[in-house]
């Protein structure tokens, strides 16, 4: 988790791709218009920090709960999120996550 949002933080969106799995929803076969998604969002966005609340693990997947506190033009667009990772070929990857707006679940 932390090392997706400091790829988010360092515009880095092959990592964010590499790191999601194909299940999840966000997930874009064009990779060329999903990186240029990307690299608009880590532009204009603010990453002010990251807490991580709780981390459970079992074989093949994880859950992690966390708050990012973020702004985009002076807007607070922070969110807590429980994300749902799966492992693949001996890597975790970012399978899904429920989003809660300026709150903790």
């Amino acid at each position: 988790m932390r090392s997706r949002y400091a790829a988010y933080a360092l515009n880095l969106p092959d990592y964010i791709i590499k790191t999601t799995h194909p299940d999840n929803p966000a997930y874009q076969s064009n990779q060329k218009k999903w990186t240029k998604e990307l690299q608009a969002f880590s532009i204009h966005t603010q990453f002010i920090g990251l807490e991580i609340f709780t981390f459970t693990e079992k074989k093949n997947e994880a859950f992690v709960t966390f708050k990012a506190t973020l702004s985009q033009n002076g807007q607070d667009i922070s969110f807590t999120e429980k994300s749902r990772f799966l492992k693949k070929n001996n890597q975790w990857l970012y399978a899904s996550g429920i989003v809660s707006i300026n709150s903790r679940l």
